[in-house]
């Protein structure tokens, strides 16, 4: 996959930062020269969905686009995306669920930016069609698993550091993000160590990244990379929670590379335990890792940043914090951040999503705390309270996903009723597709995916059926927005 854009003009873009100006009437708004124009398609991969393998379809926690098969002619746009999903079906505990990565095709009508879709065609425009399904494994080729590692690490070996196991020896994985470089290989982030991994192209791991020692989950003094999920007749790790490191499902949930391919970018989903972490109301100052990309096989960390994720108030006046979910690269200082809230949306009990947006982020003026006290024993947010020696990024409100002007051009909605048109609960994936329309070069489509969690009522995953709770029959889902990114015209 070739490097999709240039970022020269994007630094004086992004230093241009002024509060979100009202939406114009088309649902346009304008961040300091960046333009949300708007959500122009919708699609769906039905919940019923398997792959080759005879299992459940579930998909996008990461996403990739081959933007060098992108193409568009009178008929529309065509291409291929790569979806990633997490560890399987894992309501009533972890299963031996083999990671994998699917390749969905694509056929993209889009509607005009603030146009409706014709009657009946609302949710037609994106045709995505499963195409395969590869398995990804060990260094050694044997079967990983999203299995929780309640208490086994994978010995350090060769170039490969310590690395979760689950109970039956297995590599275990919770794959959040992917990066398909040129090559076809990739670089997938997970939840459990949390780690930055490489796999060739055929899905064999070739080599791993561990954070700074800070991030490592540490239970009584020892690396122990459980979520507190365990498989079927397994016992709850001890203690629950870690003392210090990432938090229960708290990973490196986003990634991205730059767009010049010098830098990976990876960000923890919310906040250390040490750094307030332990805590729903205090999780808000999470990390951004920026790694020295040159050597693919040996990621070295160059900056590390604090994100201060969007905070907001639930229905009771309560505080609460967005998750990070996934994030876009811009430069090597800036990307497009996803958050949002939990246990509302189609699938599961509550129905109005409070916060589901996707910002603007700058670590340009932010304080590089790598290689500092703050990697080693000296917590940077204890208790949530920011260190007042570090300036936290910059972040800018971009697009609303819960907007429901915008949805409900397309039969969708944010609320009650729960049905089938509600968005579902977890969006966690989004890439860049560029509009290739020399008269608008710096115009792209921003694909969004949810994570359905595998959530169908007739299911069927590791030999066995299933049906989900409560009737949920959750699709993948695709929201397309037309965005305008100055500087980031194509090579």
């Amino acid at each position: 996959m070739k490097h999709l854009y240039r970022t020269a003009s994007l630094g004086v873009a992004l230093a241009l930062f002024t509060t979100l100006t009202p939406a114009l009437a088309d649902g346009t708004a304008t961040v300091g020269g960046l333009v949300n124009k708007g959500l122009v398609g919708v699609g769906r991969i039905p919940a019923a969905q398997r792959d080759k393998f005879g299992e459940t379809f579930g998909s996008g926690s990461g996403m990739s686009i081959d933007t060098s098969g992108w193409t568009h002619d009178a008929a529309g746009y065509k291409g291929s995306l790569w979806l990633l999903p997490d560890r399987g079906y894992n309501v009533a505990g972890t299963t031996d669920y083999r990671p994998r990565l699917n390749t969905i095709g694509i056929e993209f009508n889009p509607v005009a930016p603030g146009a409706a879709p014709a009657t009946g065609q609302e949710q037609t425009g994106v045709k995505a069609t499963l195409a395969d399904s590869m398995l990804l494994t060990d260094d050694k080729g044997a079967d990983a698993t999203g299995l929780d590692p309640l208490s086994d690490v994978r010995a350090a070996a060769g170039d490969l550091p310590m690395l979760p196991a689950a109970t039956n020896g297995k590599l275990a994985l919770d794959n959040e993000a992917i990066v398909r470089l040129p090559d076809g290989s990739m670089f997938i982030s997970d939840e459990y160590g949390p780690n930055i991994y490489r796999f060739s192209a055929q899905g064999r791991l070739i080599s791993a990244t561990q954070p700074p020692a800070v991030l490592v989950p540490m239970r009584k003094g020892t690396p122990n990379f459980s979520s507190d999920n365990p498989g079927p007749g397994a016992a709850e790790p001890d203690p629950k929670d870690p003392e210090t490191g990432r938090q229960n499902n708290q990973g490196l949930e986003g990634m991205a590379m730059t767009p010049d391919g010098k830098f990976l970018i990876a960000v923890l989903q919310s906040a250390t335990r040490q750094d307030g972490g332990d805590s729903p109301a205090t999780r808000q100052n999470t990390r951004a890792l920026v790694y020295d990309a040159s050597d693919l096989a040996h990621l070295k960390l160059a900056h590390e940043y604090v994100v201060p994720l969007p905070v907001f108030k639930d229905a009771k006046g309560k505080t609460k914090v967005a998750a990070q979910s996934e994030i876009v690269a811009l430069s090597d200082t800036s990307f497009l951040m996803l958050a949002r809230d939990s246990g509302n949306g189609q699938g599961v009990k509550g129905d109005t999503s409070l916060y589901r947006e996707i910002s603007i982020v700058d670590v340009s003026t932010a304080t590089d705390i790598a290689g500092t006290d703050f990697d080693k024993d000296k917590p940077v947010a204890p208790k949530g309270v920011l260190d007042p020696s570090v300036t936290p990024a910059k972040m800018t409100p971009f697009i609303d996903i819960n907007d429901n002007a915008q949805l409900g051009r397309f039969g969708l909605h944010n609320g009650a009723p729960n049905d089938h048109d509600n968005l579902s609960e977890k969006w966690e994936a989004m890439s860049l597709a560029s509009v290739l329309d020399p008269k608008l070069p710096d115009d792209y489509f921003l694909f969004v995916a949810n994570d359905n969690d595998f959530l169908a009522q007739d299911g069927f995953q590791v030999g066995a059926p299933y049906k989900a709770d409560d009737g949920a029959n959750v699709d993948t889902m695709f929201l397309v927005y037309q965005v305008t990114l100055p500087g980031l015209a194509k090579k």
